[in-house]
């Protein structure tokens, strides 16, 4: 049976003990997000994680999962942070786990696609953070966000959207180095008229 009267209850977790809800990450976001860390003093890392809350879903055997914030959350893993704070969404720990991944990717709170953009069977999502694998392009559509290029949206997974976009119009060892050069070409692209079924498109430049 469901449990009843849950309201959003804030939880301390360890990062090894999260689950995620997407198969990959750009490697290179986590990375950035580990030397602004490194440059803050004790008080403002332990402000940063109070004030960091990640949105969750208590899944089967009460297992949490989270549903945004995966590079700070592998950053944090990484850093040896020992715990984290977690607001619970939604109870799902009475689900089957078939009826548990279906309805988290109803709600758009699930992302099973791989670091090709190929769907996964369900299975494919890690158990822990630190089984996510690098998307290179998933951190070349951060940087585009980042150079101007678009707009943040609050649309769920806008920048994997993003990341599929620039998949199919720059070679893969572009992406991965991502060079001053491939930036321009991302910005370029990211500014066409292409790109204008994407979230947070800001349109033609001239």
């Amino acid at each position: 049976m469901p449990p009843h009267g849950l309201r959003h209850p804030i939880l301390a977790v360890a990062p090894q003990r999260l689950r995620p809800t997407q198969v990959t990450v750009g490697r290179r976001e986590v990375a950035d997000k580990r030397a602004q860390w490194h440059a803050l003093g004790r008080k403002k890392r332990a402000a940063l994680i109070a004030s960091h809350w990640f949105p969750g879903v208590l899944g089967p055997a009460g297992e949490v999962y989270i549903v945004d914030h995966h590079h700070f959350g592998l950053a944090m893993l990484e850093e040896a942070v020992e715990q984290v704070p977690v607001i619970v969404q939604r109870d799902f720990s009475w689900l089957d786990a078939d009826t548990f991944w279906r309805t988290m990717e109803f709600n758009r709170w699930a992302h099973p696609y791989d670091e090709r953009g190929a769907r996964t069977a369900y299975a494919a999502i890690p158990a822990g953070l630190a089984q996510l694998r690098d998307d290179p392009y998933r951190s070349l559509a951060a940087r585009v966000r980042e150079a101007g290029g678009c707009a943040k949206d609050a649309t769920p997974y806008a920048e994997f959207l993003w990341a599929d976009f620039l998949r199919a119009r720059i070679a893969p060892k572009a992406a991965a180095k991502a060079g001053a050069r491939t930036l321009e070409r991302a910005l370029a692209l990211a500014h066409s008229r292409e790109a204008g079924y994407l979230p947070g498109w800001s349109g033609p430049i001239g």
